[in-house]
């Protein structure tokens, strides 16, 4: 505060006065979604999968060494790897087939540290359903299948675990 401004204050209110600097309000240390509020924004994202190619997926929040995604599907997803990233899975709805392990048929490069391709070839099948949770470490091969009947909501933690 300048001296001006200290002069007047003092004028109007008798006494030298420090103004306190304005509260900003503080973002929360924690992140909060029920699962009716990932519920009805995965129906945004279940509109988006049907104008688009049948997948579509926004990341809820981006954190120093991981982020939350929230995904919809309604078709198979693409095989891949991430060389240093983790998926961790839970079903909010629907179900799939998670593929992991195996080769990846149709293999390329689709960004520093992740491989993409068609399917996999000999790789270790688990259903999944509503309240399931699966891990897919870093640098396994890994594909969602998804039935026609049942589409998938998905929430998914990627954690970095490679440096």
């Amino acid at each position: 505060m300048d001296t001006l401004s200290k002069t007047i204050l003092k004028e109007v209110v008798g006494e030298e006065v420090t103004p306190k600097a304005p509260k900003t309000p503080r973002r929360s240390p924690m992140d909060h979604w029920s699962p009716a509020v990932l519920l009805e924004r995965a129906a945004y994202l279940r509109k988006m999968a049907a104008a688009g190619n049948g997948s579509a997926g926004e990341t809820l929040q981006q954190y120093p060494q991981h982020a939350t995604v929230l995904s919809f599907r309604n078709r198979d997803g693409e095989a891949e790897i991430h060389e240093k990233f983790a998926d961790i899975f839970y079903v909010l709805d629907g179900a799939t087939t998670l593929v992991t392990g195996g080769k990846i048929v149709g293999a390329r490069i689709t960004a520093p540290g992740e491989t993409r391709g068609d399917t996999i070839e000999d790789g270790t099948r688990q259903e999944l359903k509503v309240g399931d949770v699966a891990h897919v470490p870093a640098g396994l091969p890994h594909q969602m299948l998804v039935s026609g009947e049942k589409p998938l909501t998905c929430f998914i933690i990627k954690i970095q675990e490679v440096q």
